[in-house]
């Protein structure tokens, strides 16, 4: 059998055409071998889920391929195209799913003589059928696919509102004290006389922690806190609805019964029982490190009685100085882009066991970079990755690994995307934990993309466990032996371990109202799917009340820019489970040695290598030697 090559992509002039002719070559293939199930069926049971297999790689293919260059491609032409191959998967898809006579095909078969995996992959099908509606009546089915085709639609929308809409505040350069060189330079003045400053993250991030002047903060984090409003409005009351209609059409009670029925949690009502809890978790926490902050807050305005969000961030940095010793500008000075970069590949090189060879081939941009991935063992390439990690206008505002393609042995190269909006220059030390954390789901889908299964190749685990292993390698951007063999300043000196432990130390402070924030996000989440309310913004206001560390900003619509409300939909939940599970993942490495070869291949082979193949509670189960607790995240947040 051929080895597959890696996709080869086309250049500008040609990326609408090969989309289009790419999607509609593999959706023909897809919709051949389902005809071709139901018009003779194979007489094994191997062998039909072989070929049903062979329909999801080329779905997944697409829908994978078709969502990355509709949110990275610099052409809007190419991205419009690419929405349209994405909904044309999703489409057939939903047929496919709502198929009586191919469901009959699969009910059929006999699952007793198949291996563990094949049979694993049958449950998993059958459960998707009845999920799509297969058993209901054709009217029925009809909505439901209707359904389907039209939250696509919105997804799309929702998704293309918050990434086109960048807003931006002038100001007089006499207005810039405080912020860091480096990005004064790269803000000259306009002809009108005046600095712009976008919301995007390289000029949002350091206006909200440095700029002295609490105007400024303000006005960029109101434009912030109102990226995709009003224009989401609508989009999100019709996602909602439609979510619920489905759901409830299918038996449940809402749709958060219907979206946790595949999760570990299990059960829609378990979702703010476990907000809670986390709320519970973080209140003292949270009291003691506002406190703090409040008094360093009343030191400027004695009379005031919380903090506001926009000077949040500002007024920790000053209780990193005053408290810590710490010089967040100092700090910044040691990560260099570049070298930042190299560095991630070093370090998560050594812990897995492999090298990225840089390679040149076509890209959609000039900024993105390509790495094969090697195996070290035995020098086997198991799959490619892509870096774009610059803003530009048109590009996702987040940060993200997509799928570019699944990796199946034999079948196809696993290639993810890791797609984020860094500063060409210096970084901000919480830039360089989010990258860790990011590369965790591209070396994931690298790593669990060498098996024989489409369904479990990849970050293929149950959705709120997949954060686990992207926030347990951020530990590794927070050694100061780690950051020392790649965190270097101008003179080339290593980032002093003194430093880093201010770092260490200062961070502890704030976790217990940043986690408040992540419960607020959750039940933001949650409830507007709960109760779809009439005013967004209402609902968005009670639970700030109820659950954030920091008043509400009057006039201001986060939520209409909360990407998660998308893909996540009523399970941000997510973040803070998989938090639990991530802390005690790390409690099995040695701090003093994080790159221990026993215990770093060991979680490579049981927890993401595998992919899918298993419960996501069993990989953990397998590489602890226990089944997960919650008392190394109790710790961690009450220490």
């Amino acid at each position: 059998m051929t080895s597959p090559e890696p996709l080869t992509l086309p250049d500008a002039d040609s990326a609408e055409s090969w989309i289009n002719d790419r999607a509609a070559a593999a959706l023909a293939r897809a919709r051949e071998l389902a005809e071709g199930l139901k018009a003779q069926p194979p007489a094994d049971a191997l062998t039909t889920l072989r070929i049903w297999d062979d329909v999801s790689l080329a779905l997944h293919g697409t829908s994978g391929l078709a969502s990355l260059l509709a949110n990275v491609h610099p052409v809007e032409a190419v991205r419009t195209a690419a929405e349209a191959a994405e909904l044309e998967a999703q489409k057939l898809s939903t047929e496919l799913s709502q198929d009586a006579e191919l469901f009959a095909v699969f009910d059929a078969l006999d699952i007793d003589g198949l291996d563990p995996l094949a049979a694993r992959f049958l449950t998993k099908v059958l459960l998707d059928f009845r999920r799509a509606g297969v058993d209901k009546d054709d009217a029925t089915r009809a909505r439901l696919k209707e359904i389907n085709e039209r939250l696509m639609e919105l997804d799309q929308e929702f998704s293309r509102i918050a990434r086109d809409d960048v807003r931006s505040v002038k100001v007089g350069p006499d207005r810039l004290g405080g912020l860091p060189q480096d990005f004064v330079d790269a803000h000259p003045v306009g002809e009108d006389g005046l600095v712009t400053i976008t919301t995007d993250y390289p000029d949002s991030l350091p206006v909200f922690e440095y700029a002295d002047d609490a105007d400024l903060r303000l006005a960029l984090r109101t434009e912030f806190l109102n990226r995709g409003y009003p224009a989401s409005d609508p989009v999100l009351h019709e996602m909602f609805d439609l979510r619920h209609e489905f759901a409830t059409t299918l038996g449940y009670s809402d749709w958060a019964s219907y979206d946790a029925e595949v999760k570990m949690i299990g059960s829609g009502p378990a979702i703010p029982e476990f907000i809670d809890k986390i709320a519970d978790a973080a209140r003292e926490p949270g009291r003691r490190d506002l406190a703090i902050l409040l008094e360093r807050y009343r030191q400027d305005y004695p009379d005031a009685e919380r903090v506001p969000l926009a000077d949040a961030g500002y007024y920790r940095n000053l209780v990193f100085a005053d408290r810590f010793d710490l010089d967040t500008q100092l700090v910044r000075t040691y990560f260099d882009f570049a070298k930042v970069r190299a560095g991630l590949l070093d370090v998560t090189g050594r812990l897995f066991g492999v090298r990225y060879q840089q390679v040149d081939v076509p890209v959609w941009h000039q900024e993105v970079t390509a790495y094969d991935v090697v195996r070290l063992a035995d020098e086997k390439t198991l799959g490619r990755i892509y870096l774009d990690l610059h803003p530009r206008e048109g590009k996702y505002k987040h940060a993200a690994q997509f799928d570019l393609a699944p990796g199946v042995a034999g079948k196809s190269v696993a290639e993810g995307v890791l797609v984020c909006n860094f500063s060409r220059k210096l970084m901000e030390h919480d830039h360089v934990v989010t990258l860790f954390h990011e590369f965790g789901h591209l070396v994931h889908h690298i790593l669990g993309g060498q098996g024989e299964w489409t369904r479990f190749a990849g970050v293929a685990t149950e959705w709120d466990f997949v954060e686990a292993p992207s926030q347990m390698l951020e530990e590794w951007a927070w050694d100061p032996t780690v950051l020392a063999s790649f965190a270097t300043n101008e003179a080339g000196e290593p980032i002093p371990a003194e430093l880093v432990a201010k770092m260490r130390d200062a961070e502890e402070f704030g976790k217990g109202y940043l986690t408040q924030t992540q419960t607020m996000y959750a039940a933001v989440s949650y409830w507007y799917h709960q109760n779809r309310p009439a005013d967004l913004t209402a609902t968005m206001v009670e639970l700030q009340e109820r659950y954030a560390p920091f008043p509400y900003i009057p006039g201001t619509h986060f939520y209409a820019a909360f990407g998660h409300l998308g893909g996540y939909s009523s399970a941000y939940y997510t973040y803070q489970w998989s938090l639990v599970i991530a802390k005690d993942l790390f409690s099995a490495f040695d701090p003093a040695d994080l790159f221990d070869p026993e215990v770093a291949g060991r979680y490579r082979d049981k927890v993401l290598a595998p992919g899918g193949s298993k419960d996501a509670a069993d990989l953990v189960e397998d590489f602890l030697g226990r089944p997960y607790s919650f008392d190394a995240y109790a710790a961690w947040l009450a220490r």
